[in-house]
Order: C-alpha cells, then sequence, then structure tokens
C-alpha cells in the first residue's frame, strides 16, 4: 500500500538502509534484498527514462559504498600502524632508559638526556608525517572515486536531456 504520492517513501527505496552506506558487508546486503527492475515502474515521469535514473543511482551508491570501503581499509592501515609506533616506542623507551641509567656523571646523563629526548621528538616528527600521509593518501583516493562518478552523472544527465530534448 502506498504511503504517499512521493515514490522516494514507497516501495523499495522506503526498504534501503541508507546507513548500511558506511559498512561494505551491509550494503551488499541491501543490494540482494532491492529488485531493481520494480523501482522504474514507481517513477513514471513523461519524457524520463526511470531505468536510466535507477542505473545511475545505483552506480552513485556503488561509487559511495567502493569509497567508503577505501577509507575504511586506509583508517585500519594508519590504526596497525600507530599500533607499530606505540610497540616500536615502548622498546626504544626502555633501551632510552637502561642507556640513561648506564651514563655515569650527572652531566653524562644530562647530556644523554637531551640527546635522547632529541632522537625521540625527530622519531615522533616522522611517525606523525607517516600516518598523515597514509591517511591523506587513501582519503585522496576516497575522494577521486566520488569525483570521478559525480563527474560521470553530469555527462549522463547531460546525455539523457540531449535524448529527451530529440524526443519531442
Amino acid at each position: 500500500m502506498a504511503v504517499s504520492g512521493n515514490p522516494f517513501l514507497n516501495g523499495e527505496f522506503a526498504k534501503f538502509d541508507f546507513a548500511s552506506l558506511m559498512d561494505p558487508s551491509k550494503l551488499a546486503e541491501q543490494w540482494e534484498k532491492i529488485d531493481f527492475t520494480a523501482v522504474p515502474e514507481q517513477f513514471k515521469v513523461p519524457g524520463v527514462d526511470a531505468q536510466a535514473l535507477v542505473q545511475a543511482q545505483k552506480r552513485n551508491i556503488e561509487a559511495v559504498a567502493s569509497a567508503n570501503k577505501v577509507a575504511l581499509e586506509g583508517a585500519q592501515a594508519v590504526v596497525r600502524r600507530q599500533a607499530e609506533i606505540l610497540r616500536q616506542s615502548i622498546e626504544e623507551a626502555s633501551k632510552a632508559f637502561s642507556e640513561l641509567n648506564a651514563a655515569g656523571t650527572p652531566q653524562d646523563k644530562l647530556a644523554k638526556q637531551a640527546e635522547l629526548m632529541k632522537q625521540a621528538y625527530e622519531a615522533s616528527l616522522a611517525n606523525l608525517r607517516e600516518l598523515t600521509e597514509m591517511a591523506t593518501k587513501s582519503n585522496g583516493e576516497a575522494a577521486e572515486l566520488l569525483t570521478s562518478r559525480v563527474s560521470e552523472s553530469f555527462g549522463e544527465f547531460t546525455s539523457e536531456v540531449k535524448k529527451t530534448a530529440k524526443k519531442k
């Protein structure tokens, strides 16, 4: 039974869980539930190819899902690298304390402490740069997927408008 005259509130689209776009496995489940052959019947507008619109939207959603997957994989890689950095930092701190305790005079300990702090600071900066580059790269790849799809979508829209204009 129709909820309203709005096709987005009726039929298959009303059943789609858009929150699933953030989880690739849930998105795949959602795709399997939708009967895309029945969707165009909900959009009978004179001069508009509803099937083409549905297919374009399907490609849009697939692009969003792909971009989310790339971004998620990038975030997971950053988290893994952060864990590696933490492990290395703990090992290096333990080694540094041993070296600091082994230093002789108070002046030697102070000089060693300054050297170790400089090394730790430089390592922290290098790690920060690496993590930033990793995140930037994966987010850039995700953005490129979406940018490419938006460009294709505008091309498809223009093509459909031209087809409709020729029919008149």
